[in-house]
């Protein structure tokens, strides 16, 4: 595998910022909520609610509440300890895609409330439209719609899908899933090494994935043809390399959703977990490496879904946690605000595999929306939320 050279996007000089922006995917947070926030997923598609109401067992099976909102709020106030423990003087907004707090009202309350400039701090963090992209443009039309573009500037921390930060809890919670599993092996007079370590993380179309971190100015070569795909794998190998070198390990994916003749990519967690339970493997353990916190993605699809498929298989399980409000978790994301600030700046870009550190600013055209382009943040070229006379005008 090899990374084409870092372009002059991959470094943006500090600025001074007056506010932080976590942007979250939002959930609902009861019963009442669950079809009008699955609309807002899926706006623009088409779906009628019977269809949708088909897709929302999982919520519905937790009471309509979806765990993001409580863990964002957990991380909010973590992000505001850590930042008042360095004297670092950033309020820490939040708001979501999905569901209240809406991001164009969080906008413009911070313009109303004098912000200016604000750093955008995401909780997904690997590259594709849906982790990444939608992001940036989900700001720029907000800056639109609000009419605030080119009076409020947004800018985004890079993707740190191997920021020490957020890979250093995967380890440490892998190493402790995988003692458990060896011992419950060892308990039930099994083999205790004969475990099997999945890396799991939510499933997008192939199309999606062969397009993240593409281009239209530079050309990059990714093992199996994508970014996402790449910075898991590369992610996997980084922490079984501290974990256990000789450990059996494998990425598999979750959480499919859309029409079923549209290829996403595979295996799905269940499938791989018969696989090697035919294969003869006593025990599992999953690692939740796409995710920041126990999402319900991770709850239902995983807690739920795969620990009942690996009951059925004979299977021992185990899953290790997320990073969610973990120490160095929450250092790692202050430790990326201060990449980009004037003041308390970390000029120090850690990355914990080859393809890092990551980009501050993309490419035109990278991770492609195949439902056409709307205008984004972050991007080289991009005048959104640029104050005007920075976008050429008086």
């Amino acid at each position: 595998m090899s990374v084409a050279p870092k372009t002059e996007n991959a470094v943006m000089a500090p600025a001074e910022y007056d506010a932080v922006l976590l942007a979250s995917f939002g959930g609902p947070e009861g019963q009442d909520d669950v079809i009008p926030f699955l609309r807002n997923v899926t706006r623009g598609r088409g779906i009628p609610d019977e269809r949708l109401e088909e897709v929302s067992h999982h919520y519905r099976a937790n009471g309509g509440i979806s765990p993001i909102n409580a863990q964002n709020r957990a991380l909010k106030a973590a992000l505001e300890a850590e930042l008042a423990a360095r004297n670092i003087s950033l309020p820490v907004l939040w708001g979501n895609r999905n569901w209240d707090p809406y991001i164009p009202a969080v906008l413009q309350d911070a313009y109303d409330s004098g912000h200016r400039r604000i750093l955008m701090l995401t909780t997904s963090v690997y590259s594709s439209y849906s982790s990444c992209r939608q992001y940036r443009e989900d700001i720029g039309m907000a800056l639109t719609e609000t009419g605030l573009d080119g009076k409020l500037a947004v800018d985004k921390v890079r993707q740190y899908f191997d920021h020490p930060g957020f890979v250093e809890p995967f380890i440490e919670g892998t190493a402790a899933s995988l003692a458990t599993v060896k011992a419950a092996l060892a308990a039930a007079g099994k083999d205790p090494q004969s475990v099997h370590v999945m890396f799991a993380t939510h499933s997008i179309p192939t199309r999606d994935a062969q397009a993240s971190g593409r281009s239209e100015l530079q050309t990059m070569i990714f093992e199996q043809d994508s970014a996402y795909v790449a910075q898991h794998l590369a992610n996997a190998e980084a922490i079984m390399a501290r974990v256990d070198p000789a450990q059996e390990f494998s990425l598999v994916y979750q959480s499919r959703s859309g029409a079923p003749h549209v290829p996403w990519l595979e295996p799905d967690i269940n499938d791989a977990l018969a696989d090697i339970a035919a294969a003869g493997t006593q025990g599992v353990v999953v690692v939740p490496l796409g995710f920041i916190s126990d999402h319900m993605e991770v709850l239902w699809d995983l807690d739920t879904e795969a620990k009942e498929t690996c009951a059925e298989l004979g299977l021992a399980f185990d899953r290790a946690p997320t990073p969610s409000t973990h120490q160095k978790f929450v250092e790692g994301l202050v430790d990326l605000i201060c990449e980009r600030t004037v003041q308390n700046n970390i000029a120090d870009r850690p990355a914990m595999t080859k393809l890092g550190p990551w980009y501050d600013v993309c490419n035109p055209g990278c991770c492609a929306n195949f439902r056409g382009e709307k205008p984004a943040i972050a991007e080289v070229g991009s005048t959104v939320g640029l104050p005007a006379a920075a976008q050429g005008g008086s």
